[in-house]
């Protein structure tokens, strides 16, 4: 059995969709692409797909993570493709590894998020911050499945910061962009809580829902604060394996050694 890992992304209107949408419609995919799917077992046998910390419905996500496993294997470049071509536009495939490393839901530590707060002045933005950061604690409440839940936002945020607003936005007047780094931890912490912190700690109200999405996820450099790529440790074990000698019957093939 092959496994393979993709990336993809949720993009436009489709950040909309909820995570059950976008299984149906990967499952689509994978009948249209032909992909040698592996089954579970049981009366009711489904694809095994292994979907890893799925952006909440209603943001939208530069990097979104599964796993497919195959019966027979295929390339990881050639799959991604016919996949992409099979998905509706805005739920993109970009990236595709074969498994060869343990743990992937293991190494999604953090995620970096983008909020784009129309109608905030960037100096608002940035005094928020400021006491947001200062704070030893920022508790806030949510609504869950096992009911009301307090969360302590502050203690989730690795980094949190105030950029320049672009020239691409879709309205006239202030705004201001957030860059913000989220611990994954349980429970989670949402961008939506931090916002919620944001208002606790600095009375921060946006006029318009903020536009929220996932720029990056994957391990938390300690030293640096940056995410790093999950995939990376796939690759480097692939490049390992490809520079590796091959060896038959415990002896190394070399040119001239008679073997064969």
């Amino acid at each position: 059995m092959q496994r393979i890992r993709l990336r993809y992304t949720k993009r436009g209107r489709l950040r909309f969709n909820s995570h059950r949408d976008f299984q149906r419609a990967f499952e689509r995919a994978l009948r249209r692409a032909e992909v040698p799917m592996a089954y579970s077992a049981g009366f009711t046998p489904h694809p095994k797909v292994s979907y890893a910390n799925a952006a909440p419905t209603g943001t939208a996500s530069e990097a979104e993570y599964l796993e497919i496993a195959l019966t027979e294997a295929r390339d990881p470049e050639l799959l991604r493709a016919l996949l992409d071509e099979s998905l509706p536009a805005g739920l993109d495939v970009v990236d595709a590894v074969e498994a060869r490393a343990p743990g992937l839901a293991d190494r999604l530590g953090a995620s970096v998020w983008e909020l784009r707060l129309d109608g905030v002045p960037p100096a608002t933005a940035q005094e928020a911050v400021r006491a947001f950061l200062a704070a030893e604690t920022v508790e806030v409440e949510r609504q869950t499945k096992k009911g009301m839940r307090t969360f302590d936002t502050r203690g989730a945020v690795a980094a949190l910061d105030v950029l320049p607003a672009g020239g691409d936005r879709p309205q006239a007047g202030p705004c201001a962009i957030l860059r913000l780094v989220v611990r994954h931890l349980t429970p989670a912490v949402r961008p939506d809580d931090v916002l919620s912190g944001l208002r606790v700690a600095a009375d921060l109200a946006p006029p318009v829902p903020a536009a929220v999405t996932r720029l990056a996820q994957g391990p938390l450099d300690a030293e640096t604060g940056t995410v790093t790529d999950p995939l990376a440790p796939d690759r480097d074990d692939a490049t390992t394996l490809a520079a590796t000698p091959q060896v038959a019957s415990g002896t190394q093939l070399t040119a001239g050694d008679g073997t064969g």
